[in-house]
């Protein structure tokens, strides 16, 4: 039988998934180039549906191209704010992203040829977008073990952010991420913090043999 972590180990683990958050305020210090490497290493070390590896990472150096992703993500932030109907101006009111701030920015994206990829996508393509999730989390989580913030902004048009940054037909972007320091980690997730939404009890999460029959519509 495999042996468990020792008890401050496991413990660091759970650590970083509790104390991860989605970060929207960055200091502007640079990311020492090792901890980025090590961070980047983590992502690639995720796991993925047929060992597909479909991650793509573009991280962005240059001033105007990271203006005219930020350009992108404004466009998308008021379309998004319309189209929240009542809820638009307390939308207009949250920083949805660090994207002047963070030291780095980085993009995610789906590599082109996936098609050719079967094993374990012939009934569910979408798994290649659900390791390149895992990949972002892995990141995320190595993130908050080096004591830096990370933001996942995904307000943006896809199209738009594949021409600007001259990616090949196919692939896809999938998400901007902000990393840098933070003079702090929220003590809870931000749009919790502004009553924008809360988590679920994990008894509405979690089923046993099969979907209950009272289970409420989720609006």
């Amino acid at each position: 039988m495999a042996k468990p972590f020792d008890d401050s180990e496991r413990e660091a683990v759970y650590r970083a998934i509790y104390e991860r958050r989605d970060m929207r305020h960055f200091l502007s210090d640079p990311v020492d180039p090792a901890v980025l490497l090590r961070l980047l290493d983590a992502a690639h070390h995720a796991p993925s549906v047929g060992f597909m590896q479909p991650w793509r990472i573009v991280r962005i150096t240059d001033a105007v191209l990271r203006t005219g992703l930020r350009d992108i993500v404004e466009r998308e932030r008021l379309a998004t704010a319309d189209a929240l109907g009542k809820r638009r101006d307390e939308f207009m009111k949250l920083k949805v992203e660090g994207m002047r701030e963070c030291a780095e920015l980085l993009v995610i994206a789906l590599m082109d040829g996936r098609e050719r990829h079967v094993f374990g996508r012939r009934t569910l393509p979408e798994m290649d977008l659900a390791s390149v999730a895992c990949a972002i989390q892995n990141m995320w989580l190595a993130a908050r073990a080096e004591g830096l913030g990370l933001g996942w902004v995904s307000l943006f048009d896809v199209d738009a952010v594949h021409q600007l940054l001259g990616m090949p037909a196919g692939a896809r972007p999938v998400a901007i991420l902000c990393l840098g320091h933070v003079d702090a980690f929220y003590s809870e997730p931000m749009l919790e913090t502004q009553r924008w939404a809360s988590r679920l009890p994990l008894a509405d999460c979690v089923f046993e043999n099969r979907w209950p029959r009272d289970e409420p519509a989720q609006e």
